[in-house]
């Protein structure tokens, strides 16, 4: 994670040396992008709430569900998020929120359906390892470059820059085809290196989760049902939670395997149960 993070800032220095010395005057797009950085930070879990349909719920309305958040949080000793549950067939999980005291867990109701409790406190336990660890704000500074790379692209696009040239259009260099083409290179790198440590933060939460409960075959039973009840799921529900992957426990659409894991937010399951079966015996629960 240090690694990419080190390749990821090295990425946005050397972006913004280029910048500078093609003479860009960039100051309008790095403060939009700084804007989006923040609502994102400060406001995600409220959006992602909104966006998945998400309602907190009170003691009195879930108390199994708060009951084994509260056991999970004082194990950890953290704060106890707060709860919400999503109505939607598709099993899923997501953990948000820049810190402890602004984060929030939920939980859909299908799959609230289809896990014993031990799988559901695996789950749970996953979740409260990304607030811990407070990954949201990890991911949310890591696509920041993705981000200012993304809009840079677009200035160039559609500001007619593809024609200027230095030295007053007497046949100098394109500099606009330069930030064209320099932008497009960091977002896909940056890109890469993103889902990179995005996949690195899931099997750090597969494995603190784990430890835990002290439960890694929970952990991997919720892991195979919930890959396997996917299959199952009309696709169009699929599709339509497929772009809150990210936040995700399990992906709703996934890649497989081949070239498109470089592309995903989360490791292959083979990867996952392969970690929690080596955390197994290493515990000595076989």
């Amino acid at each position: 994670m240090v690694v990419t993070m080190f390749l990821l800032g090295l990425l946005y220095v050397v972006f913004v040396g280029v910048l500078i010395a093609l003479g860009v005057r960039a100051l309008t797009v790095l403060v939009f992008a700084g804007g989006l950085l923040l609502v994102q930070y400060f406001l995600s879990d409220r959006i992602a709430l909104f966006a998945m349909h998400g309602r907190e719920v009170s003691p009195q309305e879930a108390p199994e569900l708060h009951g084994l958040i509260d056991r999970l949080c004082a194990l950890a000793d953290m704060p106890k998020p707060r709860v919400a549950v999503a109505e939607s067939d598709v099993p899923n999980a997501f953990a948000t929120g820049r810190d402890q005291k602004h984060a929030v867990v939920c939980v859909t109701t299908g799959l609230l359906r289809r896990l014993e409790p031990q799988e559901l406190e695996g789950v749970i336990a996953h979740e409260l390892s990304h607030v811990a660890h407070r990954d949201v704000a990890v991911m949310t500074i890591a696509s920041f470059l993705g981000i200012v790379a993304g809009l840079m692209t677009r200035f160039a696009l559609y500001s007619g820059l593809g024609g200027r040239r230095n030295g007053g259009g007497q046949g100098g260099v394109p500099v606009g085809a330069i930030i064209l083409l320099v932008s497009a290179l960091v977002y896909a790198v940056s890109f890469l290196l993103t889902r990179a440590l995005s996949r690195y933060r899931e099997l750090a939460a597969d494995r603190a989760g784990a430890l835990l409960t002290q439960r890694p075959s929970a952990l991997a039973s919720a892991l195979t049902k919930i890959s396997g009840d996917m299959s199952r799921i009309p696709t169009r529900d699929l599709r339509e939670a497929a772009p809150f992957n990210a936040f995700y426990f399990v992906p709703a659409l996934s890649g497989g395997q081949s070239i498109a894991t470089l592309f995903s937010t989360h490791p292959s399951l083979e990867r996952r149960l392969d970690q929690l079966a080596g955390l197994s015996r290493e515990l000595g629960k076989g």
